[in-house]
């Protein structure tokens, strides 16, 4: 029987969450909101860390990357752990390491100290986004996937709302080290209530189209020319955000003169703008069944072209205003970047193939820093954001290289399995008689 045209989806392919589903999905959004604040405060502490060790631009920058270095390499390695041992038990234990190595960056008293706990900290954070993504594609429909993991994902940019509201006023007031003991507790207070609260998984169901399972699939999906085209994807999509996200608050404060809790604030308004993004590009794939080249392509074209003119704008308004344009079309992709391998992909290898994805974004965050930090210093910040449209040609380079349905993604999947009398693609090419 075949597939309804995408353009006539029913109204069963647009299934609402369910109270499982929406439990998930707020917990996860807690979980990922204490995240962002604690990763992200750090860029905000930036200038004053730089102060009090005497740190340059690019040393600044390995303060990020440090994070993002041990961040990326965890990101593959969290996938396996969450479909080896369960996501519950690989996203409590992430919480809880990066909530102790958030409140141990507050105690750093060298420069060489705080790149050792920022990189295991990054280890803590690391084996969580797969181990979330896993969490909500085994409590959710494959149909309402992109929407729940969208409303679960918009949390990154809440969470960059909120970093600069409270760490900003706390760095202000008492220094840089008290913020990162003052929210290191939060992490604590999430870990118990998803211990208390995360929903049951949902029964696995079948279906027709030829995929990869768990018992030989994990080798196919890592050695998968398609799917490290979507990682790299990825990977120009985190140019971009990580690119913006570190250096945003020290550019505003100085090159624009911008107070401390005054660029916190204005750092707010893009990352709000990208949260609702990120739910917006959730729906918008699950009704497109996933053709993330209609998103991704024409919204990095945008995002390019905003970059562009982002300090060539005199005015403060003019430069916010550019700012959110740019990170919502870059945030739009987000979910489509995910939705093939997501909707596509047997449950047991969910979260190999996410956290492969998420490790391109990570690899991005890790290299992006460094090098805008060093052409910041050799150069200017025109050619540091410059850099950030590298991010954008990647991104739209990759949505036109890769598949836009999931029988074509299973089909490339397919062709990378092992040929035997017992292999997953033997049997999905014969049908036992």
């Amino acid at each position: 029987m075949k597939h309804p045209p995408e353009a006539h989806r029913t109204a069963a392919d647009r299934t609402p969450l369910d109270r499982a589903a929406r439990i998930t999905v707020i917990l996860l959004f807690a979980a990922w909101v204490v995240d962002y604040i604690d990763r992200l405060a750090i860029n905000l502490a930036l200038p004053s860390i730089g102060a009090e060790f005497g740190l340059g631009h690019a040393q600044q920058g390995m303060v990020i990357s440090a994070f993002f270095l041990s961040y990326a390499l965890c990101q593959i390695p969290g996938g396996l752990l969450a479909d080896r041992f369960g996501s519950r038990r690989v996203v409590c234990w992430s919480l809880l390491i990066w909530s102790l190595f958030t409140a141990l960056t507050g105690t750093a008293w060298a420069f060489g100290v705080l790149l050792v706990i920022r990189f295991v900290f990054g280890v803590g954070q690391g084996v969580y986004p797969a181990a979330a993504m896993k969490a909500v594609a085994d409590r959710t429909l494959p149909q309402q996937r992109m929407t729940a993991t969208g409303w679960a994902q918009s949390s990154n940019a809440f969470g960059a709302v909120l970093a600069p509201l409270i760490a900003a006023p706390i760095i202000a007031v008492w220094g840089w080290r008290m913020s990162f003991f003052a929210i290191a507790g939060l992490g604590v207070l999430v870990w118990a209530a998803i211990q208390l609260w995360l929903p049951a998984t949902l029964p696995q169901s079948d279906d027709a189209s030829p995929r990869p399972d768990a018992r030989g699939g994990l080798r196919t999906v890592l050695a998968s020319g398609v799917m490290w085209r979507f990682t790299l994807m990825f990977f120009g999509y985190g140019i971009i955000v990580w690119g913006l996200n570190s250096w945003i608050p020290s550019y505003l404060q100085t090159e624009r003169g911008i107070s401390l809790t005054g660029s916190g604030l204005l750092s707010a308004i893009p990352a709000l703008v990208g949260g609702v993004a990120i739910i917006v590009g959730g729906k918008l794939i699950d009704r497109l069944g996933g053709r993330h080249r209609v998103i991704v392509f024409p919204a990095m074209t945008v995002c390019a072209v905003c970059i562009l003119f982002l300090n060539r704008v005199t005015s403060l308004t003019e430069f916010v205003a550019l700012l959110s344009l740019a990170t919502a079309s870059a945030t739009l992709c987000y979910m489509p970047i995910f939705a093939i391998p997501l909707r596509t992909l047997p449950a047991g290898l969910v979260g190999t193939g996410s956290g492969m994805i998420n490790f391109g974004g990570q690899a991005a965050g890790f290299i992006t820093p460094m090098v805008m930090g060093a052409l910041v210093d050799r150069y200017s910040y025109t050619a540091a954001f410059g850099f950030l449209v590298v991010g954008a040609v990647l991104a739209g380079a990759f949505a036109l290289g890769t598949p836009q349905r999931p029988k074509t993604f299973s089909a490339a999947l397919a062709s990378r399995e092992p040929q035997g009398p017992n292999s997953p693609s033997h049997d999905n090419v014969r049908t036992p008689r």
